[in-house]
C-alpha cells in the first residue's frame, strides 16, 4: 500500500505533537510513503529518510491549497489528512483519512469571523463526507462533530494522544532560560478561547506579597500577549502586573521538561480543547495541575486534576493560594496521574492508527 500523508503542520503546536509521535511509528506498515510539506524542516527528522519528500507549501485553509491538491498529491491507496482542511477537488488516492481534533472553528462561542466559520463549515462538512475514516481525539470532540457536521459516526474513531514520561522527566541539563525561583505556569498560545484572561483575574486579586513570592510565566509565542490592542495587554498594564510576570516566546522543546519540573502549579484555563496535551505533559513532569472543567479537559485530566469554572477567577484564585504551598495532596495527585498517564501513551495511539488503517486494505 502507498500512504501519503500531508505534513505542512509538523511543527505547530498540538497537530505537530501529534504528527512527531504517530509518524514513525507507521512507516513500515505501507510499502510506500509520501509526505507534502516544506523539505527543509522534514529533513531535520530522521525518519524522513524513509519517505519521499513532496514539497508543498501553501498555507493552511487557503484556496491556493485546494486549487494545487489535484496536483501535488501522487496516486495512492490512503491521503491522510491530520487536520480537516481535505481536498475538495478530487484527487488521486482510492481513500482518504482525516483527522479531527475539535470543532471549535464550528461553535457558535469561536472567536473567529463569520466568513472564516462558512469556509470551516464546507471544510468540515467535505472531510466528513469523503473520509473513509474519520480519527478524533477524545469522546468530546466526536460528541461536537456529530452535533456540528453530518458525519456518519460509524466512520468516527477516538484515538486519544499520548506523552512520552521520559522526555518529561529528563531535567538534569543545564538551561540557559532565566525564570523566577517560584512561578505559577501555563503553556500555550493566546488565542481568546484559552482564557488567559481569568488567570490574569485571578492573579491580580492576590496580595502585592503573594504576587513577589509566586510570579507567572507564560510559555507561548510573546508578540500575540503584547499587542497593544490586545485584551491581556491592556490588563497587565492596567493593573501594574508587568513585573511579576515572564513571557519567554518561543522555546525549543528541550526547554520544555525543565520548566515544566521546577513550575510550583500549571494551570489551564482553556474554554474550547479537544484534547489538552499540557495537562499530560504536566502530569508526566509530576506539577500539580488546576484546569478548567470545560470541553475534554476532565476526559484528559481524570481524578489526577484540580478542576475550577472557567468563568469564576475567584474560584480559581481560591484554589492556587490553596494548593500552592500545601503538599498534603501531592502524593495523592501523583498516584492518580501515573494511573492516567497509563491511559495516554504514543504506543497505544500508533497501534490504534495502523488497526484502522489495515482495515482499509
Amino acid at each position: 500500500m502507498k500512504l501519503v500523508i500531508d505534513i505542512r503542520l509538523i511543527n505547530a503546536s498540538g497537530i505537530g505533537t501529534y504528527l512527531k509521535n504517530v509518524i514513525p511509528g507507521i512507516l513500515h506498515a505501507f510499502d510506500e510513503v509520501s509526505v507534502l510539506g516544506n523539505t527543509a524542516e522534514i529533513q531535520l527528522f530522521d525518519w524522513s529518510k524513509n519517505v519521499e519528500i513532496i514539497e508543498f507549501n501553501a498555507a493552511i485553509y487557503s484556496i491556493k491549497e485546494q486549487i494545487q491538491y489535484p496536483f501535488i498529491v501522487p496516486k495512492c491507496d490512503i491521503l491522510w489528512c491530520p487536520h480537516f482542511n481535505a481536498p475538495i477537488f478530487s484527487v488521486k488516492a482510492d481513500k482518504i483519512v482525516t483527522t479531527i481534533h475539535d470543532a471549535y472553528h464550528l461553535n457558535p462561542s469561536a472567536s473567529i469571523s463569520y466568513l472564516k466559520k462558512k469556509y470551516a463549515k464546507i471544510l468540515f462538512e467535505n472531510a466528513v463526507r469523503k473520509s473513509k475514516i474519520i480519527f478524533t481525539v477524545s469522546e468530546f470532540s466526536k460528541s461536537e462533530i456529530l452535533k456540528y457536521t453530518n458525519a456518519n459516526p460509524e466512520k468516527l474513531k477516538i484515538v486519544y494522544c499520548g506523552v512520552d514520561k521520559s522526555f518529561f522527566r529528563n531535567v538534569k541539563y543545564k538551561s540557559d532560560l532565566k525564570l523566577p525561583q517560584n512561578y505559577i505556569l501555563y503553556v500555550g498560545n493566546i488565542k481568546p478561547h484559552k482564557n488567559l484572561i481569568v488567570l490574569l483575574k485571578a492573579y491580580a486579586s492576590f496580595s502585592e506579597e503573594f504576587k513577589s513570592k509566586y510570579s507567572l510565566v507564560f510559555v507561548g509565542k510573546k508578540e500575540g500577549f503584547l499587542t497593544e490592542d490586545n485584551q491581556i495587554h491592556n490588563f497587565i498594564i492596567s493593573n501594574n502586573l508587568q513585573k511579576h510576570i515572564t513571557f519567554t516566546g518561543y522555546i525549543d522543546d528541550s526547554e520544555i521538561p525543565k520548566i515544566y519540573h521546577e513550575a510550583r502549579l500549571f494551570v489551564f484555563p482553556s474554554l474550547y480543547e479537544g484534547f489538552g496535551l499540557p495537562i499530560l505533559e504536566a502530569l508526566a513532569s509530576h506539577t500539580k495541575v488546576i484546569s478548567s472543567s470545560a470541553a475534554s479537559l476532565p476526559e484528559v485530566g481524570g481524578e489526577a486534576v484540580l478542576y475550577f469554572d472557567p468563568d469564576n477567577y475567584l474560584e480559581l484564585a481560591g484554589i492556587i493560594k490553596n494548593n500552592i504551598e500545601d503538599s498534603s495532596k501531592n502524593e495523592l495527585l501523583f498516584a492518580q496521574g501515573e494511573k492516567q498517564l497509563e491511559k495516554f501513551t504514543w504506543k497505544k495511539s500508533i497501534e490504534e492508527h495502523l488497526n484502522a488503517f489495515k482495515k482499509l486494505k
